[in-house]
């Protein structure tokens, strides 16, 4: 496969119709909303924190999630769900009171969870053999289905659309797609671990491409989604001297974190070997430039607004906040242990 000139011969007829898909991808944030960036600390400490973009400071604390992995969020932000590894389950929380007010036994050891377009399902990715996804319906708070995947799954995302859910294997060397009216898988693609995911729009909102984090490769895959098919991949630069190159380990997985900006006009893709997060336009795929972290980036947040991009670096203890227009570090927060997983909140 060609690297991402494949891409460029066919982006300048896409440009006008996904920039103005860009617009429709911004999310409306009420004059009275709270934006808050929740942040989950892996290692012994058994918290998350909930950083205030406006003011850069820790606002706030969940405490007794002891190793949490997954996080997610209802879409008025009235609830949050962290999955525990240490103890099988999901937590449910109240985001005004920020306490646990159940714990819903899973399947097995959980690793990332997400959230239906309208709030009504928890998808949580089981990583131990043999490996699926639990579904818990939040009216009743209860797991009511769990859907056999072919190994453990690390990562698991509802797409924009809302109509299906991604399930990423690195055990089982696979990406499973999951109908979500059905919750049933419906196709597979790869033979190589999966990694996390992100996500591109078309100008109807559905998913028109996937960027994908594949074990052992320094760079990402491009999935065209309607034809179920990779369409190429794009190798991160190699572009430090040798001797600042961090030489690991990295777990087989020396590019761990990307996203899509909301307003789906850039891509965001870290390397830990080289400790930056590397900056490409959308729709060409064209590098714009890199930011230096100081650490081994491990997950990639926006603002609704998409004006700040949050990257965890998991051994400094910290989540650094980039300005996305100047491409330079507006904060850095120290949080608690390991830190990995981080999403946006809007709280009303």
């Amino acid at each position: 496969m060609k690297p991402v000139e494949v891409f460029r011969c066919v982006a300048a007829g896409l440009q006008t119709r996904l920039m103005a898909a860009a617009l429709v991808m911004v999310v409306a944030v009420p004059a009275a909303a709270q934006v808050r960036i929740v942040q989950t600390n892996s290692g012994n400490t058994n918290n998350v924190h909930l950083i205030d973009p406006a003011t850069q400071r820790i606002v706030g604390e969940v405490a007794n999630v002891p190793i949490n992995h997954g996080a997610a969020a209802s879409p008025d932000g009235r609830w949050l769900y962290f999955s525990s590894e240490a103890e099988q389950t999901l937590h449910v929380v109240d985001a005004r009171t920020l306490q646990t007010t159940k714990k819903i036994p899973l399947s097995g050891r959980p690793n990332n969870v997400s959230i239906s377009r309208d709030g009504r399902r928890v998808y949580v990715g089981i990583v131990s053999a043999p490996g699926a996804v639990d579904v818990i319906d939040t009216g009743s708070l209860e797991r009511v289905k769990s859907i056999p995947t072919k190994g453990g799954i690390h990562n698991v995302y509802v797409t924009p659309d809302g109509q299906h859910v991604v399930a990423g294997s690195i055990a089982g060397r696979l990406m499973t797609v999951i109908d979500a009216k059905t919750e049933e898988p419906i196709w597979t693609l790869f033979n190589e671990g999966v990694r996390p995911i992100a996500f591109e729009r078309n100008l109807d909102g559905s998913t028109r491409r996937l960027f994908v984090q594949i074990s052992e490769l320094h760079g990402f895959a491009v999935v065209d989604f309607a034809a179920r098919k990779e369409v190429g991949r794009v190798m991160l630069p190699n572009d430090i001297p040798p001797e600042k190159v961090d030489k690991g380990p990295f777990n087989a997985s020396p590019s761990h974190g990307l996203g899509v900006a909301p307003d789906g006009k850039s891509l965001w893709v870290t390397s830990r070997p080289n400790a930056r997060v590397y900056v490409y336009s959308l729709p060409d795929i064209t590098l714009l430039g890199h930011v230096d972290l100081g650490g081994r980036p491990d997950w990639v947040t926006f603002t609704p607004d998409s004006k700040t991009v949050y990257i965890s670096t998991e051994n400094t203890e910290s989540v650094i906040a980039v300005d996305a227009a100047t491409r330079k570090e507006a904060a850095r927060l120290t949080v608690g242990d390991a830190p990995n997983r981080h999403l946006p909140v809007v709280m009303n």
